[in-house]
Order: structure tokens, then C-alpha cells, then sequence
């Protein structure tokens, strides 16, 4: 069994700052890719940044520059350092891990119960 706690999401003004947190916990042999994604009411959920286990990074455009994702491996938690926000940042925040659980024989996906982000004044 594996768990994805998220916190730090809440209420933030435009051009504020906000970091999320997303730690692991379980039966966890190794984690694969670790990932934030964000669905806005009437949008499609869409990647927002995602880390391998060794460190590479990829991010959607609309938050490049802004956002950064980071890992602690030793934690089994991962961050969304998110900056300069905009209201259209505004949605429900989910975490994302692909986790081969100990005794396991694949690395399956694991989703966050998602935590709201709002940006607004």
C-alpha cells in the first residue's frame, strides 16, 4: 500500500508564493517519476512539472520560469515551489508517483487526493 499526502495549498494573492508538498509513504521499494498536475473547473487536468528519480525536470510553458519542482528521494516527498503565481493558476493541485511497491513487480501510478491552489485578490 502506498499513500500521497499533499499539503500547502490555500488562498494566495496574485504574485504571491506558495509551495507544495507531497510525501510518499508505504510499502515502497523505488519511485520512478514524481509529478504535479492541475485541473481548473471546465479544463482538462494537465501536467504542470514532473522529476525523475535522478533529477531531470520537465514543465508545461505556461509555468516555466515560475514553478520549480524538486525531490527529496530520501524523503520519498516531492515540491512545487511555485512563484509569481496568477490567477490562472487557480485549480485543484494533484500529486503524482509512479511506485514499485516492495514485493512488487511493476511500478504502478499513485494519485494525491488533489489540494485546491486559488490565486486571488
Amino acid at each position: 500500500q502506498v499513500q500521497l499526502v499533499e499539503s500547502g495549498g490555500g488562498l494566495v494573492q496574485p504574485g504571491g508564493t506558495l509551495r507544495l508538498s507531497c510525501a510518499a509513504s508505504g510499502s515502497i521499494f523505488s519511485i520512478n517519476v514524481m509529478a504535479w498536475y492541475r485541473q481548473a473547473p471546465g479544463k482538462q487536468r494537465e501536467l504542470v512539472a514532473a522529476i525523475t528519480s535522478a533529477g531531470g525536470t520537465n514543465y508545461a510553458d505556461s509555468v516555466k520560469g515560475r514553478f520549480t519542482i524538486s525531490r527529496d528521494n530520501a524523503k520519498n516527498t516531492v515540491y512545487l515551489q511555485m512563484t509569481s503565481l496568477k490567477p490562472e493558476d487557480t485549480a485543484v493541485y494533484y500529486c503524482y508517483a509512479v511506485v514499485a511497491r516492495r514485493g512488487g513487480r511493476y511500478h504502478e501510478p499513485y494519485w494525491g487526493q488533489g489540494t485546491q491552489v486559488t490565486v486571488s485578490s
